[in-house]
C-alpha cells in the first residue's frame, strides 16, 4: 500500500492496521538521531505536502544541517490565522550500546506493536497527522490546521524557538497547540522546566608527589557537585511542593563527569554536566545563580589561594521552560472534551509546550504511546494507540468544521 493510499483508508480498517502505519514506518526508517541531520525527513514531508498542494515554511539551523517545518491547511475561506497546531519533534535519541532485538531503523510490527527508534517518541504522532491530511483537505474547515515539526528537541530544545520566532515575524498566530509527546492519549497540562549546564573546573597539573604545587580540579568540582546535591536534598525535604506530579518538587543532579589523565598526576581539568528540573511556578534563574555564587564567591577564591590559574566556567546546554496550561484555555477544553478525560496530570519530563506557551500559543500535551517506552531499547508504540490517535485527530477535524457545535 502506498502512503497516498494509506492516507485515504479508514482508521483501523479491515486489515486491522491503523492508516498511519505506513507513514510511521517511513519516518522511523529515516535516521534522525539528534547528532545527525533531519533534512531527509523534513524534505520527505515537504515534498509530500507540496504534492497535495500544501506549501511548507522551513527554518534552518545556522549550519544548514537541520530544519523545522511549518505548514498550514487553510480554512475553507483561505484564512491561515488562528486554528490548531499539531506539533512534534523529528529528532530521536541514540541507540548506542542498547540491546535491540531488531534494527532500530527498520521498523517491524510484532504482536500488535510497532518497534523502532522514534515509534513512540514521537514519529507515531507525526505519522498520524500526515495520514489525516486528505481528511483535513476534504473537510470544510472553519479554522486552519497547522503542522509544526521541529529539530533538536532531545538535546537542546533550540529548534522550536527558531520556528516560533519566524512565525511571529510572519504574523502567524495559531489559537492553540497539541504537542504529541507520548501520553497514552491522555491530556498532560503541566511539566517542569529543564535547565542543563556544562561546568569546566580548571586547576594546575603537577606530579602527585608534589600536590601542594598543583591545583586539583576534580576535588573542587566534587565540592560543587556536592553543593548541587545538597540543594536537591533541600528541595526534596522542604519543597516547594506541587500536587499531581509524580515527583512533586524541583530536582537536580549531576549526570556526567570527566577529568584527569593519570593516577600520578594532579588533574588540571574536570568537566561535568548537571541539570535541574524546576516546577513551572519556580523561576529557574535564582537556582542557577545560587550555584554560580557558591562557585565564584566560595570555591574560586579557595582555588586561587592554591594556584592563581584556577578557574570555573559554566556554559548553558539547554533551558526549556516549564509548562502550566490554563484550564480555561480553549485548547485545554477542546482536548479534554475530545478525549473525555478531565483528570489533571503533570509530568517531570519536558516538552516544547512551554516554548509554545511563551510564544503566546496555549498548549496541551497529548499523543500516542507510553513515555516508559521512550529512549529505551526496543522502543514501540502499540497499533491500538496509533488508531486511537487517529480517532482523536479525526474528532479535532470534526470540531473545526463549519457548523460544528461549540
Amino acid at each position: 500500500m502506498s502512503v497516498a493510499e494509506a492516507s485515504q483508508s479508514p482508521a483501523n480498517g479491515a486489515c486491522g492496521s491503523p492508516m498511519s502505519l505506513p507513514w510511521a514506518e517511513r519516518l522511523i526508517a529515516i535516521d534522525t538521531v539528534s547528532r545527525n541531520s533531519n533534512l531527509g525527513l523534513i524534505e520527505t514531508v515537504r515534498d509530500y505536502l507540496r504534492g497535495v498542494g500544501i506549501e511548507s515554511i522551513l527554518t534552518y539551523h545556522e549550519s544548514g544541517n537541520w530544519a523545522n517545518l511549518f505548514a498550514t491547511i487553510p480554512a475553507h475561506d483561505g484564512s491561515t490565522n488562528g486554528g490548531v497546531v499539531l506539533s512534534g519533534h523529528t529528532d530521536v535519541v541514540p541507540v548506542d550500546g542498547q540491546d535491540w532485538h531488531s534494527d532500530p531503523f527498520r521498523p517491524v510490527v510484532r504482536d500488535g506493536k510497532l518497534y523502532g527508534r522514534g515509534s513512540c517518541d514521537m514519529k507515531g504522532f507525526i505519522g498520524a497527522a500526515l495520514a489525516l491530511v486528505p481528511a483535513m483537505q476534504r473537510a470544510k474547515l472553519a479554522k486552519p490546521i497547522h503542522f509544526a515539526f521541529s529539530y533538536d528537541e532531545e538535546v537542546t530544545c533550540l529548534g522550536a524557538p527558531v520556528m516560533l520566532e519566524d512565525l511571529a515575524r510572519r504574523g502567524i498566530r495559531p489559537d492553540g497547540c497539541i504537542i504529541g509527546e507520548p501520553t497514552s492519549m491522555r491530556p498532560i497540562v503541566a511539566h517542569k522546566g529543564i535547565n542543563a549546564y556544562r561546568c569546566c573546573v580548571r586547576g594546575h597539573a603537577a606530579h602527585s608527589s608534589l600536590t601542594p604545587r598543583g591545583l586539583n580540579s576534580i576535588e573542587y568540582a566534587s565540592r560543587l557537585i556536592c553543593f548541587i546535591r545538597d540543594m536537591a536534598d533541600k528541595y526534596r525535604a522542604q519543597g516547594p511542593f506541587e500536587e499531581f506530579y509524580d515527583v512533586p518538587f524541583t530536582t537536580a543532579q549531576t549526570s556526567t563527569i570527566n577529568g584527569g589523565i593519570a593516577m600520578n598526576t594532579v588533574p588540571a581539568e574536570c568537566e561535568f554536566q548537571f541539570e535541574f528540573r524546576n516546577l513551572p511556578t519556580m523561576d529557574p534563574k535564582p537556582i542557577f545563580e545560587s550555584i554560580n555564587k557558591y562557585a565564584m564567591e566560595t570555591l574560586l577564591p579557595q582555588m586561587r589561594k592554591e594556584h592563581p590559574s584556577g578557574s570555573i566556567e559554566f556554559s548553558l546546554i539547554s533551558d526549556a521552560p516549564g509548562f502550566d496550561a490554563s484550564e480555561d484555555a480553549a485548547i485545554t477544553k477542546l482536548v479534554r472534551a475530545l478525549t473525555g478525560d478531565s483528570e489533571r496530570r503533570k509530568v517531570a519530563y519536558g516538552t516544547e509546550a512551554g516554548q509554545f506557551q511563551q510564544a503566546g500559543i496555549p498548549s496541551v500535551v497529548c499523543g500516542p504511546g507510553d513515555i516508559e517506552q521512550a529512549h529505551r531499547a526496543n522502543e514501540f508504540v502499540s497499533l491500538q494507540q496509533l488508531a486511537e490517535c487517529e480517532r482523536f485527530m479525526s474528532r479535532v477535524i470534526e470540531s473545526m468544521t463549519v457548523g460544528a457545535a461549540g
